[in-house]
């Protein structure tokens, strides 16, 4: 398997520290409001990849931090912190923010089949973890007191841009817009370990430490939570590409200098959610929910096909037309999945191995998941039996996630109440969930034909309707077509 890494700027061959498990963390979310469906991008592909290393036969263990405190409204710490801001817009405590937030964040988990990691922890249970590690880096000289906050001395270090190279001009103060300065800062690249009451006197959560009461930096939360449970090295780490610098750069910055040693073999980084106006944001205004989705008769698993569609190192567009035709594309595919029937025929093994290896080198190849839709499509095409079709497109989706199996023979059963319910009106019905005004039309002709015994025009309007690609069967009291 290749996965592209962040670090290096190059495909490579994936090799974990340790043979009996591969040790993942991910960037969860900062729970002061919902999670837009562009931040549920990126987690949607990083359940893809949790799903196919299990797939592939790894041995897998997930880390997730909720942040829960210290995430300040701008990346270059100042500004107030996030979940305070959600506190006071809704007039309630930071913690009930937060638990409302993590719930509502799962949820949309759920809905979008994204699995739950197997250690979900907030940042708030970890002081103990993030003191123990500050305390290092202030004995070795990595971290220096300054106005009441501990800060990162990015001076020491032999190289701190990772994922960027930036020109240092364009960081300073004055510059890129949003950057005030921070005199208690040596150089401006310094980031905060801890904060003291010196800078936010109206701080919800605070903690007693070696250097005042206070709380902790958002980037200290991530290191501490990953080592608490995954211990001094990592395979993987997820995130949005909008992580990669400062957070994911400062990560690096002081888990390295604590530990003595490289921490993380392979970043993962996914590309934004994009609309017509650029990167989908909260701030923006662009707030669309899994809940909004499903209010205006989207299926949520319609927008992970629709994720899945594009390289998670590509930008994706998002428009109503867009997930449109995700939809219907979704709909098509249950449909004609529904259209298998299965007759306990022994599987084809050979059609399997040569499925699943189409399939698998889509994936090994740096997480190709519009090459992994397009196998499952081949599926569909392919000469064998049903039986053998159904079981592949099962095994294929527990790593796609889209409840195939499931969606299809719910259709199935739809069909078959259908033919049994005594409905007296002609009904005319498509395989693909499409509607097509021209073929009911014709049908009902057909039907009316028949019921006159006039055979010959009924005969000649499905002559007609198969010549342009259309079968038709009939069923009680209605007809079912699809495209051949």
């Amino acid at each position: 398997m290749k996965l592209y890494n962040s670090a290096t700027r190059k495909k490579e061959d994936f090799i974990p520290n340790h043979p009996d498990i591969v040790k993942m963390y991910t960037c969860g979310p900062t729970v002061y409001h919902f999670a837009h469906i562009g931040n549920l991008r990126s987690y949607i592909m990083e359940d893809i990849l949790e799903k196919y290393l299990r797939y592939a036969g790894y041995n897998v263990k997930r880390v997730m931090n909720i942040t829960d405190v210290g995430h300040l409204t701008s990346d270059a710490d100042e500004g107030e912190d996030k979940m305070l801001k959600g506190a006071k817009r809704e007039h309630k405590s930071v913690m009930e923010i937060a638990k409302f937030y993590t719930d509502a964040f799962f949820s949309d988990c759920a809905k979008l089949n994204i699995k739950t990691p197997d250690v979900v922890e907030p940042a708030t249970n970890c002081i103990d973890e993030y003191i123990k590690i500050i305390t290092k880096l202030m004995d070795t000289g990595y971290a220096y007191f300054a106005g009441g906050n501990v800060y990162f001395d990015t001076s020491k270090l032999d190289r701190y841009y990772i994922f960027n190279d930036f020109n240092e001009d364009d960081l300073a103060v004055g510059v890129r817009e949003g950057v005030e300065e921070d005199t208690n800062k040596r150089n401006k690249n310094d980031f905060v370990l801890w904060f003291t009451k010196s800078k936010f006197e109206d701080q919800a959560l605070k903690w007693d430490s070696p250097w005042g009461v206070g709380y902790p930096g958002w980037h200290i939360e991530c290191s501490g939570i990953s080592m608490k449970h995954l211990g001094e090295d990592l395979d993987i780490h997820c995130g949005g590409i909008d992580n990669a610098f400062p957070h994911h750069t400062n990560e690096i910055a002081q888990s390295e200098s604590y530990l003595g040693h490289k921490w993380c073999n392979y970043w993962m980084h996914v590309m934004h959610l994009n609309t017509g106006s650029g990167k989908m944001s909260k701030s923006k205004g662009e707030f669309l929910t899994v809940s909004l989705l499903e209010e205006k008769g989207y299926d949520p698993l319609a927008y992970r096909l629709f994720c899945l569609q594009s390289h998670y190192r590509k930008s994706l567009v998002f428009s109503w037309e867009n997930l449109d035709n995700a939809q219907v594309t979704y709909n098509k595919l249950i449909a004609r999945i529904a259209g298998l029937k299965p007759a306990g025929e022994a599987v084809d093994e050979e059609a399997v191995k040569a499925l699943k290896d189409k399939f698998c080198a889509a994936l090994d190849n740096d997480l190709n998941t519009s090459l992994a839709v397009t196998a499952l499509y081949d599926v569909l095409k392919y000469k064998t039996n049903d039986d053998t079709k159904l079981a592949v497109i099962a095994d294929f989706d527990r790593v796609l996630g889209l409840d195939l199996i499931k969606k299809a023979e719910a259709k199935r059963e739809e069909l078959k109440k259908h033919a049994v319910s005594g409905n007296t009106e002609f009904t005319v019905i498509s395989e693909s969930g499409e509607a097509d005004a021209e073929i009911e039309e014709k049908l009902k002709a057909r039907a009316a034909a028949k019921k006159a015994k006039n055979f010959a025009e009924a005969d000649r309007i499905r002559d007609e309707l198969k010549t342009a690609g259309i079968e038709v069967t009939d069923i009680p009291n209605g007809a079912k077509w699809k495209k051949i």
